[in-house]
């Protein structure tokens, strides 16, 4: 019989109560949504929104690596951005945390009004 395992570090932003930042399952990690907040001050980044998705994406990376992962791993992987027009911006940071060829799938550009 397989376990799940919680992840947590207190390097990433805290999740939401109901929420894991990540499980482990099977050898497999499956995160859970990884946003712009700070973990030093639990505040949305500010600035661009090159800031967040870099913020968003380091939070991701230590959640990773507290579960004996890392990015280099990563299989799929979905962003959303509030509007389109940061798709170009969203996708340089995404480059910085995902260099290697083949980028995990899934990449996700949505317009999104209530985000």
């Amino acid at each position: 019989m397989s376990n799940f395992d919680a992840v947590y570090t207190a390097d990433a932003c805290a999740p939401l109560p109901q929420f894991s930042q990540a499980v482990k399952y099977n050898g497999m990690v499956y995160c859970s949504g990884s946003i712009g907040i700070d973990p030093t001050t639990d505040d949305q980044v500010l600035g661009t929104v090159t800031d967040r998705a870099r913020m968003a994406l380091k939070n991701l990376q230590v959640v990773l690596e507290a579960a004996g992962s890392s990015l280099d791993r990563v299989v799929k992987a979905s962003g959303f951005l509030a509007d389109t027009k940061d798709f170009g911006a969203f996708n340089t940071v995404w480059d910085e945390f995902f260099p290697a060829e083949p980028n995990p799938a899934g990449l996700v550009s949505l317009s999104i009004s209530c985000l």
